[in-house]
């Protein structure tokens, strides 16, 4: 009888303890959301995969903070107004590899005619900024020319109206500032310009910005900055500016390290540098950089140099042409580093890129990403890199609860070993 009546209880816990496929709960599919009209003060959080169309310009508050989620489109959608967007709080713009935060327009406006953007402002930072991030994000298309209704202009953040905004303004010297990830693409001019923070800016892409100047990372006074692992190419002036104009606390100090640079400076109907430029006491340590087929070697302003402690070493030269190869050899403007790799004549030291034809023609300006920087086994870049130096960061900086470290130097020079 005992075994009978388990034996029943058995069944029931069986079958109550079963359910049906109808019982079964809904998947919840999340749709991404798509917000319209845009403008105003923003702060909270942009959620993953949305889009949020911009029609007007937009101001993160003082004391607020916007985070972008990965995967969402900021999508400039009115070429008359060519929004700016203000950053007096703090950003965080947060995608993954796999899916980009995208500040961009319109497919339909991508065309030859815009290729140096102009169709809508630039990421314009405030002193009371004391937190900025980009993280795998993608900047394109921007760079438009202020006038006396901007923002950026009546709260005195840039510069006068007339003057073409950067992809990102920065001028916290007690701020952190990182970048790391991105692509910079499509501007009008100047990628960044910095005037303050502690600054990260690695493993970046910058490509097809400046048309009648601009340099992709042009920094001053108030500024130290790692800056390493990044591709520029074909900037229309130099890759990177770096000066104490201003005589901001603390001095400009820039480590910059690992980067390639490529066809830099051609397109600048003056001649300013064209690759690396160096002047009014700004402190440098330069090393493990690649330089091919710029319009110049690492240059100084001869009459306002920099910081006599700055240290330059085991810089990578390639020129295809006698031209460009007498152009990086060392005199009073062009300096002179500590085992650098450099040839007097024209074609040899070829870095052995994967899939780059250095004959590309040296004032193009169109990208192909199809490209690829890695070195082949067998590079002469391989093993001439120095990884014996202080790095600003290499502790790394705290933003929002996570700690961003610049990353370790290499062996190799320039910023891509052998896949």
């Amino acid at each position: 009888m005992k075994n009978l009546l388990a034996c029943a209880a058995m069944g029931v816990f069986l079958v109550t303890g079963c359910s049906s496929d109808k019982d079964e709960p809904t998947p919840v599919i999340e749709t991404p959301v798509i917000k319209e009209a845009i403008s105003g003060d923003v702060s909270g959080v942009w959620t993953k995969g949305g889009t949020y169309k911009i029609t007007g310009h937009i101001q993160i508050p003082a004391g607020k903070s916007l985070t972008i989620e990965e995967g969402v489109t900021v999508l400039f959608s009115d070429s008359v107004v060519k929004p700016e967007v203000i950053v007096k709080g703090n950003l965080y713009s947060l995608g993954t590899t796999a899916a980009p935060v995208k500040f961009t327009v319109p497919d339909a406006w991508k065309t030859a005619k815009n290729q140096y953007g102009n169709l809508w402002g630039g990421l314009t930072a405030a002193a009371s900024s004391s937190e900025f991030v980009l993280n795998n994000t993608v900047l394109e298309y921007g760079g438009a020319v202020t006038t006396e209704e901007s923002p950026s202009v009546k709260a005195k953040l840039y510069k006068e109206a007339g003057s073409h905004v950067p992809a990102l303004y920065y001028a916290n010297a007690a701020g952190k500032l990182i970048v790391t990830n991105s692509t910079i693409r499509n501007f009008n001019e100047d990628g960044f310009y910095i005037e303050g923070g502690q600054v990260i800016i690695a493993n970046n892409f910058f490509y097809t910005t400046g048309v009648s100047g601009g340099d992709a990372i042009n920094i001053k006074s108030g500024v130290q900055a790692d800056v390493a692992f990044n591709v520029v190419y074909s900037p229309n002036t130099n890759a990177l500016k770096l000066s104490n104009t201003g005589d901001r606390t603390p001095q400009a100090y820039v480590v910059g390290y690992n980067n390639t640079i490529i066809n830099a400076g051609w397109r600048r109907p003056t001649t300013k540098g064209g690759s690396i430029w160096l002047e009014k006491g700004v402190r440098v340590d330069l090393y493990n950089n690649l330089l091919a087929n710029d319009r110049y070697g690492i240059k100084r302003d001869k009459g306002n140099p920099e910081d006599a402690r700055s240290v330059i070493s085991s810089t990578f030269y390639y020129g295809q042409n006698q031209t460009t190869t007498d152009q990086f050899q060392p005199t009073e403007e062009i300096v002179k580093g500590v085992n650098d790799v450099i040839s007097a004549k024209a074609a040899e030291n070829d870095p052995k890129f994967v899939n780059y034809p250095l004959t590309t023609d040296m004032q193009n300006a169109t990208f192909n990403s199809a490209w690829d920087f890695h070195l082949q086994t067998g590079s002469p870049a391989i093993g001439k890199g120095k990884t014996d130096f202080t790095r600003l960061f290499a502790n790394g900086l705290l933003v929002n609860g996570v700690t961003y470290k610049s990353p370790a130097p290499t062996s190799y020079i320039g910023a891509f070993g052998t896949k």
